[in-house]
């Protein structure tokens, strides 16, 4: 019989090495490779014969469509994440950090999903039956028909799930809790958390139920565990949040049967988390509107337009290097607008400290937020306040050209329900509302915004309208 072959894999990025190192050659990291087994879960060992194969059919593309079975769990904020309710026979992934409401939100949403008369499992392998009763009790869900079990054995849990009818939906909290007989390693560990995912998605094929895994997330926010869990599964949800704020958000980054980068949006109260149906007055609800260094961006969510604060303070510095403080925004992407500041427009701020911040704990990724950061920037600068009633958004290039952005008419008709009559958007957008021709300014340049933001104060004697500040 063949000897089994060792392997070494990396507990964070599953990198495969052949003997222990210190130092994981894939991520960087120190003190995270482990002996794994190749064949555990899989049936397969040394001097296994494989069995042949069989044909299976093939189809043309062509041909009708059908629809991805739903169960829509009556929360619109969580269903607008899902692509419109949990997909029957699917795999979802929903990580977050500790304490954020993960627990709570799968517990109403088990309660939502009984009461509509669908059968809920919720096996917890963190907290004892007691511990999840008190939940339920707080969020008045303990009238409902969900069923409970602490088990962290795959093997218990998939022998509990096939006894009498079959489960709507599966709640594992959490998959690093799991381990398996197949595997001999420590649970949470690479082979652990794959073997246990694979007899969780095996059941979800086979039955049809909906399986819920919830993951742990690590210091940089990424969920725990191999990366191939990630692809494993049908759907990957973030619950994200600032300890400080009452906000939830649930952003979708992987969906095999909806949209990406969709969000839903919670508040967090002592009875759970309730629906956030206009997120861009929650975003906007604290403003001074006379401040200086504000600048309110018109930003999309994918389907959803949402108006955020973006705040600058611009001070002059008294050391050597100035400090560059960002919260809810790309570093990168600032230090490339305080360069294009500098050079295209004349903006000089190597001597200043700057210091930009999203409202609200908010965090946004899009590039058309780089008009709302100048805007807000030179304003700081000049110790001017921007217009009340007005919007920004476009990219910003290298060159100092404002590049359009898409979703123009969504942006302007958001911004138009909030009360805001004119915005500051890219020349060459396109799908501009007549109605709103004319509360827009175009900009070609950043240069122009510049100029228009500054202008408003002349100094003395001084006609020339230069946009060095």
């Amino acid at each position: 019989m063949a000897k089994a072959r060792t392997q070494f894999v990396c507990q964070n990025c599953a990198t495969v090495h052949a003997r222990w190192v210190g130092k994981c050659e894939g991520c960087g990291e120190w003190n995270t490779i482990v002996e794994d087994d190749p064949t555990a879960g899989i049936g397969g060992g040394p001097g296994r014969t494989p069995k042949k194969g069989r044909p299976v059919a093939l189809t043309a593309l062509s041909g009708e469509i059908e629809e991805a079975p739903r169960i829509p769990t009556g929360i619109a904020e969580l269903d607008r994440a899902t692509g419109g309710g949990f997909v029957r026979g699917s795999a979802l992934l929903i990580g977050g950090d500790p304490g954020i409401g993960k627990s709570t939100l799968l517990m109403q949403a088990a309660a939502a999903l009984s009461r509509l008369g669908s059968r809920v499992i919720y096996v917890s392998g963190e907290e004892a039956v007691a511990q999840v009763r008190l939940r339920a009790q707080r969020l008045h869900a303990a009238d409902t028909n969900v069923l409970l079990a602490a088990e962290t054995n795959v093997e218990d849990i998939l022998a509990t799930l096939s006894e009498g009818k079959r489960p709507d939906l599966v709640i594992i909290d959490s998959i690093q809790t799991l381990w398996s007989d197949l595997a001999e390693s420590a649970p949470g560990t690479v082979t652990q958390v794959r073997v246990g995912v694979q007899a969780m998605i095996r059941f979800a094929k086979q039955t049809g139920a909906t399986v819920v895994l919830v993951g742990h997330v690590t210091k940089d926010g990424q969920i725990a565990g191999p990366r191939v869990v990630e692809h494993m599964v049908d759907a990957v949800l973030y619950f994200e949040g600032d300890r400080g704020h009452h906000y939830r958000i649930l952003r979708t980054v992987k969906n095999r049967f909806g949209p990406t980068d969709e969000i839903g949006v919670f508040e967090m109260s002592d009875k759970g988390l309730r629906e956030v149906s206009n997120p861009s007055e929650l975003f906007l609800g604290e403003r001074n509107a006379k401040a200086p260094g504000a600048a309110v961006f018109a930003g999309m969510e994918g389907t959803r337009p949402i108006l955020v604060e973006i705040q600058a303070l611009v001070a002059p510095s008294p050391l050597g290097t100035p400090r560059r403080a960002v919260v809810g925004w790309d570093s990168a992407r600032l230090s490339m607008i305080l360069a294009v500041l500098e050079a295209h427009c004349g903006v000089r701020l190597a001597q200043h400290d700057v210091y930009l911040n999203v409202a609200g704990g908010y965090r946004v990724s899009e590039p058309a937020a780089d008009m709302a950061v100048a805007a807000a920037l030179v304003s700081s600068l000049a110790g001017l306040a921007l217009p009340a009633d007005c919007v920004y958004f476009g990219e910003i290039s290298l060159s100092g050209a404002v590049r359009p952005v898409a979703h123009t008419a969504q942006r302007l008709k958001e911004a138009e329900k909030l009360g805001f009559q004119r915005a500051v958007l890219p020349s060459a957008s396109a799908e501009i509302p007549a109605s709103r021709q004319a509360g827009l300014t175009e900009i070609e340049a950043l240069a122009d915004l510049v100029v228009k933001i500054a202008g408003s104060k002349k100094r003395p004697n001084d006609d020339s309208g230069d946009a060095t500040l």
